[in-house]
């Protein structure tokens, strides 16, 4: 499953461009981490919100793979969004978590925490559904 999941994520160029990282994969559960680069800040120097979701989304729609046959893969039908700190940092993590695995839908959550040093913030928290599909 971590071979999969790992290979599957090094061909986002998206994750590339941004410079994430899986931190870890386990049963319904993947974290990713990644910089907060000069490129995906915003005009008040914290991180983007496109960076928390673009790795929010991921860590969830990673998560969901985790509970679905060799023979699927997952898309994101829905995503939502609660912004709730800036990204004030050295990096993000985002924590992708399945809250109820499905044959046709799998609802997924997310949390999202800015780095600075030892210390963490959550900033964000999404929250949505993955669509099993033939791979």
């Amino acid at each position: 499953m971590e071979h999969r999941i790992r290979s599957s994520f090094a061909r986002q160029s998206m994750m590339q461009t941004l410079g994430a990282n899986i931190e870890s994969v386990s049963d319904g559960e993947v974290v990713i981490t990644a910089p907060i680069l000069p490129g995906s800040r915003q005009q008040h120097d914290a991180a983007h919100a496109a960076l928390s979701f673009a790795i929010g989304d991921t860590a969830a729609g990673y998560a969901a793979l985790t509970k679905m046959p060799e023979d699927s893969e997952v898309m994101t039908a829905e995503m939502k969004i609660n912004l709730l700190a800036p990204g004030a940092g050295d990096s993000l993590r985002a924590t992708g978590k399945v809250i109820k695995p499905g044959r046709r839908l799998v609802i997924v959550t997310a949390e999202v925490h800015a780095l600075q040093g030892s210390q963490e913030k959550l900033i964000a928290i999404l929250q949505g559904t993955m669509v099993p599909v033939a791979s």
